[in-house]
């Protein structure tokens, strides 16, 4: 699966969101579309099973806070706070990537670490944009 392609099978009820708006977020939630289907290959390892809830936790803790933070209001510490929050999951979603790296072929791992480096950057973005616009605003 490609970004394109499940960006354009998605829902009308989410591109019509306004926090769709955050690349970040339409990444994260395709980054939880494949870490959903990697886990049916975890899944058939004893030690991967482990991995299992850990990662589908912390890739949906992404776009979940991301939301939240957005449904509290764009502008703020509030929205600054969650999407921190996202960051670690992101950053925790890396790792156990990397815990992973037996299951999966090298290629898969670098195209996984590489998706989830793209959403920490966006994320670190989007904190630095909104403390800008923060201080601007003083």
């Amino acid at each position: 699966m490609n970004y394109q392609t499940w960006e354009s099978e998605m829902e009308a009820q989410f591109r019509g969101d306004p926090v769709w708006q955050f690349w970040g977020y339409r990444k994260a939630l395709f980054l939880f579309e494949i870490v959903w289907r990697d886990t049916e290959k975890m899944s058939t390892d004893p030690r991967g099973k482990a991995l299992v809830s850990q990662i589908i936790r912390s890739t949906g803790s992404i776009s979940a806070n991301i939301e939240e933070g957005y449904g509290r209001g764009l502008h703020g510490k509030e929205y600054i706070h969650f999407l921190r929050i996202a960051l670690g999951s992101a950053r925790e979603t890396k790792g156990w990537y990397w815990r992973a790296r037996r299951i999966f072929s090298e290629e898969i791992i670098a195209h996984r670490l590489q998706l989830t480096d793209e959403v920490i950057k966006m994320l670190i973005a989007e904190i630095n944009r909104q403390k800008r616009r923060k201080q601007m605003d003083k």
